[in-house]
């Protein structure tokens, strides 16, 4: 009880220290609802965030909700992430960089039944930040004025995930998440003399489903996963400001509303484990044409998702001298479709992730540390190529909370 108190408190100090350490400045984060991070923040990290068909049998796997069902009796986890990035923008002329620190992801989970796995978790579900400088024509003269827009702000995902294992091989879960969060933005003359503020906050239920099989072939052992996450709209409601360059408000609505759909999403995914190998690969879409409006700037497309990677897990006698998990390295990739188009310019991402996984002396306590470099959207068309670097601190810790010893 007192190591996990101790851990807890180390990462809630450390991901609080961090929030404030804002810096990235993505263009592409203007357009929809931000940049979605389609990323896992846990031990999936480095084989390219796969994970729909692993159930959750040495850590939280929150890519499949019926992964649940394989976490052991008697033990409690508690897991929590922090991520670093750093990213170069480039554009046909000149070269940018930029950098943040801040937490992913905390996440509990326990087996309340042979049968039955639970877990719950925050995690972040899209960012928001960026600043455009445009040149604005004055209506009824010949005049541009330049103006400045912020962004600020992004969606948060709390889930509440249940698995139950029906048969020997196939265990079913489902997920019940409220995706919520503020997005502001701020339009200023180049004077700043007035601007104008808008503060919308989003929030709905959201749900998604999941099913794993597990078996053997031969001396494989096989999985395979599918998730479905159901559409939703997102609700917003905030307020319109304008104000003077010593913040006197001089105009405000408190009755702006907003609406945003969130297309579904369907996931596909394969696992196969002989010996100390595992293999994954995974497969997302989701149908994102024709749901919210567009512009001449930017266009609203299918996205999908190709992840992958290779497993290799080190065994070792534990405290108690029986066979365990020891150190896991892993290797993978993973390519995105974005699910906007800008200036008819498809946004790509390609990405290729490394990961080190290390036990404690006892085992209760697991330390990650994830690598990913990849390259985003291209400089041409006056567009921006974003070179990337992420660093991700995953740690999990399990004890048994509910074990009972015998009296004598």
């Amino acid at each position: 009880m007192m190591r996990f108190y101790i851990t807890a408190g180390f990462v809630l100090f450390l991901s609080g220290s961090a929030v404030a350490q804002k810096g990235v400045n993505s263009l592409y984060s203007a357009f929809g609802i931000g940049d979605l991070d389609e990323r896992d923040y846990s031990r999936n990290f480095g084989v390219g965030s796969a994970g729909i068909a692993r159930p959750s049998g040495q850590f939280l796997n929150e890519q499949n909700p019926a992964s649940y069902s394989a976490l052991p009796m008697q033990m409690f986890y508690f897991e929590a992430s922090m991520a670093g990035k750093s990213v170069s923008y480039q554009t046909a002329g000149n070269t940018q960089s930029a950098g943040d620190i801040g937490f992913k992801r905390f996440a509990i989970g326990f087996k309340a039944h042979e049968r039955w796995g639970i877990s719950a978790g925050l995690m972040p579900y899209s960012r928001i930040d960026y600043k455009l400088l445009n040149t604005t024509p004055i209506e009824g003269t010949s005049e541009n004025v330049r103006n400045a827009i912020d962004g600020s702000g992004g969606l948060n995902r709390f889930y509440i995930s249940n698995s139950v294992r029906i048969t020997k091989n196939f265990s079913a879960g489902g997920s019940s998440a409220v995706i919520f969060g503020p997005v502001k933005t701020i339009d200023s003359l180049a004077n700043d003399e007035v601007h104008t503020s808008q503060d919308v906050y989003y929030r709905n239920l959201n749900f998604t489903a999941g099913l794993q099989y597990q078996g053997r072939i031969g001396e494989w052992t096989i999985g395979a996963g599918a998730t479905y996450r159901f559409g939703t709209t997102l609700n917003g409601s905030g307020t319109l400001s304008i104000r003077a360059a010593d913040e006197t408000i001089l105009y405000q609505d408190k009755s702006v509303a907003a609406s945003y759909k969130l297309p579904e999403q369907l996931g596909f995914g394969l696992t196969a484990t002989s010996g100390n190998i595992t293999w994954l690969a995974d497969y997302k879409r989701q149908n994102w044409e024709g749901l919210n409006k567009s512009t001449t700037n930017f266009q609203y497309k299918n996205s999908e998702r190709y992840a992958g990677g290779l497993e290799y897990t080190f065994k070792r006698l534990d405290f108690y001298g029986r066979e365990a998990e020891g150190a896991v390295i892993q290797l993978g990739a993973a390519f995105h479709k974005n699910y906007i188009s800008v200036k008819n310019q498809p946004l790509e991402d390609f990405s290729v992730s490394a990961g080190l996984s290390l036990p404690s002396r006892t085992g209760h306590l697991r330390y990650y540390l994830g690598l990913e470099g990849g390259q985003r959207g291209v400089s041409a068309k006056g567009l921006v190529q974003e070179n990337y670097l992420n660093v991700v601190l995953h740690l999990s810790l399990r004890d048994n909370w509910f074990y009972k010893r015998k009296e004598m």
